[in-house]
């Protein structure tokens, strides 16, 4: 009667293709470009963008303020307002509230 032993053989190989398998899926999703880093990316594009968004809202806000006050279009309402805010000014026909 003839003794098998065991294929070590093929046994050495599903064994690395399974530790192979299961690196790569761990690199997949919790690796430098895994899912979750992705996730994160995306979540953070996301507030860049709205941060983004706001900052042109007060640069042009800050632009027509600029031209406002230019020595082309001069808008003496403004020019009052932060002369008045800047120096402390008042009219004598102003009422002050505090």
């Amino acid at each position: 009667m003839r003794k098998t032993r065991p294929a070590i053989g093929a046994l050495f190989f599903f064994g690395t293709a399974l530790v192979l398998a299961l690196y790569f899926t761990f690199a997949a999703v919790q690796g430098s470009f895994g899912l979750f880093n992705r996730v994160q990316v995306q979540a953070e594009n996301a507030e860049l963008m709205q941060r983004r968004d706001r900052l042109q809202v007060e640069l042009s806000q800050l632009q027509n303020k600029t031209t406002r006050l230019s020595d082309d279009y001069l808008d003496l309402d403004l020019l009052d307002e932060r002369a008045r805010d800047v120096l402390g000014l008042t009219r004598p026909d102003d009422v002050i509230i505090r």
